[in-house]
């Protein structure tokens, strides 16, 4: 077969069906072999970008390698972000990059792509030979998944129509679990947690398949449960689950979490948001258990820590406490655990004519939204509400785009979640500024693929963070404020349906449209700028 049918049947040889892209001369061919005769779903995207992003998202919901591809040139330059965004958040996918000819090397789309690569976190793997086609592809799917990053898999455009034999290639990604070590880490870890009198339990995604050891040893201990923003829901259904650690927290609960003595991190790097900055650790014990070492000490230095598995470390603590006859803390018997989950409900009165109070419309949206939902959030000065109110069925249906820093990432992330929980609708919280640097690219996406999306839009006319930054300052903010066209009359122009939220009266009728949507909803909330709630950061 020819290079291009070999990379296509590459794919199916690892079962990957979905895949998200934009064609160019070096790819156009591969993907018409992997719809036409490999039966692959193929996603054409409007930006190069958000085929990173879409298959970040499916990659990291489906529990799979996600598979993005693009041509040469102007096509990786315009993945930077989205590559750098996927390397930060540690998600294995494999973007199949095409790359102008060897023997060309006056295309106006050459560039060093190896180079372009690095600058971003990810992997890069070079295509050697169009004989080695079929291994190129299959490294880089292993590199991908022990590496916990995305490749870049480098495809000449010319080796593309040379003849091969196929041979099928799947490395195995071996997984083995880290067992808990012996000796004096581990006597120290079980000392601090036994002799604690006010202990908490903090889990970030990277022990969300450890959930049922990690309540476990919450209710060995008495102790109350907290997460990371990563992991919020993973302790959805326990009865001392105190949400969010850090500064997302409520007043109340970080007020619970000062009183701790030593906090117990399972699968987290304990990030500065997490920590406050190292405030919130001061004065206890810290005992941080993470299976990658890089990730122990990363951000913050605990008193002990084991590179261990973290159900396997939970389960190997309650056998030490039982053992010893420690008994519980107590410490969840002295906390009003929904007292220290609740925040202040918003005001509908508060609102100035034509726009609608923040607060009041995201407690509205948390009971009318879908509760199987998936919940994503772009960036801007709007999510750190949305991550307070808004709620979320697990840890493994809530995504941010926060590991860049970056606005406009959001509506492309939703769509790849959606490919892979096609059973459940994907609900997003967007800015206006994002929504204009990424959002109305991919809208139409979502139309054309059918998906069951809710779109919310936190449009206040302004870059938020930067509007508060001149107030701050007593400056005028007017550079920091836009005129944008209507989001709702975008959204329906592009074959969604659009609503403006300008009233309580309208957030009512925005609130039945989301019962009865039948295409891509887009709800447009008009809020003053000068009302927005400051970012809880």
């Amino acid at each position: 077969m020819y290079v291009y049918q070999s990379i296509a049947q590459s794919l199916a040889d690892h079962e990957l069906d979905t895949m998200f892209g934009l064609m160019g001369d070096a790819n156009l061919f591969m993907v018409d072999h992997f719809v036409r005769a490999g039966g692959g779903t193929f996603v054409p995207v409007a930006f190069e970008g958000s085929a990173v992003l879409m298959a970040l998202a499916h990659g990291r919901v489906a529990g799979r390698v996600g598979i993005a591809t693009i041509t040469h040139g102007p096509a990786l330059t315009n993945c930077v972000t989205a590559l750098t965004e996927a390397a930060r958040a540690h998600i294995p996918m494999v973007v199949l990059a095409g790359d102008t000819a060897v023997s060309n090397p006056q295309n106006l789309q050459n560039i060093d792509q190896r180079e372009t690569v690095k600058i971003t976190g990810a992997g890069f793997e070079q295509m050697r030979a169009p004989e080695t086609a079929s291994y190129d592809v299959a490294h880089a799917i292993y590199r991908a998944q022990v590496e916990q990053r995305p490749v870049v898999l480098n495809m000449p455009v010319d080796f593309m129509w040379q003849e091969v034999e196929h041979t099928r290639h799947v490395f195995p990604a071996y997984t083995a679990r880290s067992y808990v070590p012996e000796g004096d880490d581990l006597d120290a870890a079980i000392g601090m947690i036994a002799s604690a009198k006010r202990p908490i339990i903090l889990a970030g995604i990277g022990a969300k398949d450890a959930v049922a050891q990690i309540e476990r040893l919450a209710d060995r201990l008495e102790a109350p449960l907290a997460t990371t923003l990563k992991a919020k829901g993973m302790f959805n259904a326990h009865p001392h689950n105190i949400d969010i650690f850090g500064t997302l927290s409520t007043p109340a609960a970080y007020e619970a979490i000062g009183k701790a003595d030593c906090i117990i991190a399972f699968g987290t790097s304990l990030h500065h948001f997490t920590t406050d900055k190292g405030a919130l650790m001061k004065g206890k014990r810290v005992v941080q258990i993470n299976s990658t070492v890089t990730e122990v000490a990363k951000n913050f230095h605990p008193d002990a820590a084991l590179v261990a598995d973290a159900g396997l470390t939970a389960d190997n603590i309650v056998w030490w406490l039982d053992q010893a006859e420690v008994p519980g803390s107590g410490f969840t018997a002295e906390l009003d655990i929904a007292a220290l989950t609740a925040h202040p409900k918003g005001d509908p009165d508060k609102a100035a004519p034509g726009f609608v109070n923040y607060e009041y419309a995201l407690d509205r949206l948390e009971e009318a939204l879908p509760k199987d939902r998936f919940l994503t959030t772009d960036g801007g000065r709007f999510m750190t509400e949305v991550w307070c109110r808004i709620s979320c069925p697990s840890a493994e249906r809530f995504f941010a785009t926060t590991n860049f820093g970056s606005i406009g990432l959001g509506l492309q992330v939703a769509i790849g979640a959606g490919f892979a929980v096609p059973d459940r609708p994907v609900v997003l919280f967007t800015g206006d500024g994002g929504f204009m640097m990424g959002g109305i690219n991919e809208f139409n996406t979502a139309v054309r693929m059918k998906q069951d999306l809710i779109v919310i839009v936190a449009n206040d006319s302004a870059y938020g963070a930067e509007h508060i930054q001149f107030l701050d300052r007593k400056m005028d903010p007017g550079l920091a404020m836009f005129d944008w066209p209507s989001f709702a009359q975008i959204g329906t122009a592009l074959g969604g349906q659009g609503i403006l939220v300008e009233s309580n009266d309208d957030l009512d009728k925005a609130l039945a449209a989301i019962e009865a949507r039948d295409r891509p909803l887009l709800i447009e909330l008009r809020l003053d700028p000068n009302d927005v709630p400051r970012m809880r950061m």
